[in-house]
């Protein structure tokens, strides 16, 4: 399936959010997620279903002062 990640478009085999993070390299990282502008908290991920067109956004938290 086709979703957009980011603001990018990637191809995707997975159906649920929990593996699409997987496919994309990140595994048991610490990341915030939205799809489709809503938050997804990370219990909820494996499922939450994917669908051809949805909007995902990866967030990584940012150290520094």
């Amino acid at each position: 399936m086709r979703i957009q990640v980011n603001g990018a478009w990637r191809e995707l085999r997975a159906g649920e959010l929990a593996g699409a993070l997987e496919e994309l390299g990140y595994g048991d990282s610490v990341v915030s997620t939205a799809l489709n502008g809503e938050f997804v908290a990370r219990p909820a991920r494996e499922r939450i279903a994917l669908s051809d067109g949805d909007r995902l956004e990866v967030l990584a938290p940012m150290q520094g002062g």
